[in-house]
């Protein structure tokens, strides 16, 4: 046999072996000290097969049980337990191939059918037949209580839950933030007010002396129609100032009486800022 050449060798040598390249692609299970571990180990207290069964359509025998009697129409108080039986052993004969030997209430549950079955098959002593004990009062019971809480848990689940139908919205304050509350309408300003408007009436004074009436009842009338509309009226914009001092004065009166009333209010946006004036949302002029 002849000898590899030398160039067969390097080649060898740098090909890994493809089975163990394979083999170390694969990623581990788990790392435990660091080492990897390819493989379930075979001593688990519990095994791995057990995490495995998880039924999606029943969570129990009674709500199998419940799901058959519906299913067939039944009444839950006279239950057929030959047929109903035989039903629930194909459901327990189907799922055997999901390892449902771990779930013990399934089981649990067919040896209690079973019993049940057998007792009402097998001959009774006279004085149980006087007695009247149905072997199925106490899986009718059972399976009463389990509906109720069924359709009681059914009941809360429709109900609107916080994190998941609605959610609480908060909107925080930026930092800086400063809320400027519009300032109180004092009196000093008001008057100062007045000091313009008679001011200007001033320009419009003539030397004819004549006697003039004037109703305060019907300026206050005109203020009122004049604010009938809606909004904010300038407070200076009230006044007439071709009516004079006399005029003036009643206007200003006109509306100390319908602010006193508490008919119309005054709104001043900041300080030193024009005055104005509406009607109180709640006055009579508003709502007639």
């Amino acid at each position: 046999m002849n000898a590899p050449s030398e160039a067969e060798g390097i080649a060898a040598a740098v090909e890994p072996d493809r089975s163990t390249a394979d083999v170390r692609q694969e990623p581990p299970l788990a790392m435990v000290r660091g080492a990897p571990f390819l493989t379930l180990p075979q001593d688990l207290y519990i095994p791995p097969d057990a995490l495995e069964v998880f039924l999606e359509t029943f969570e129990g025998p009674l709500d199998l049980l419940l799901y058959l009697i519906r299913r067939q129409n039944l009444d839950i108080l006279d239950i057929p337990i030959a047929e109903i039986t035989e039903q629930y052993m194909e459901y327990v004969e189907l799922m055997h191939e999901l390892r449902l030997e771990l779930a013990a209430e399934y089981l649990l549950m067919a040896a209690m059918l079973a019993e049940i079955k057998s007792r009402m098959l097998l001959p009774r002593p006279q004085e149980a037949e006087e007695e009247g004990a149905d072997p199925r009062a106490d899986l009718v019971r059972r399976l009463q209580e389990y509906e109720r809480f069924k359709q009681a848990a059914a009941d809360l689940d429709v109900l609107p839950r916080l994190e998941r139908d609605y959610f609480v919205v908060e909107a925080a304050v930026p930092p800086g933030f400063i809320r400027r509350l519009p300032p109180d309408v004092e009196l000093h300003e008001l008057l100062s007010a007045l000091r313009e408007v008679l001011a200007r009436a001033e320009l419009f004074t003539s030397h004819k002396v004549e006697k003039e009436q004037l109703s305060l009842r019907e300026r206050m009338s005109q203020v009122l129609e004049r604010l009938n509309g809606g909004g904010f009226a300038r407070l200076t914009d009230l006044f007439d100032p071709s009516e004079g001092r006399p005029g003036v004065v009643v206007t200003f009166l006109a509306l100390l009486e319908l602010i006193k009333s508490s008919v119309l209010e005054l709104v001043q946006s900041e300080s030193f800022a024009p005055i104005h004036v509406k009607l109180r949302e709640s006055s009579p002029a508003t709502t007639a």
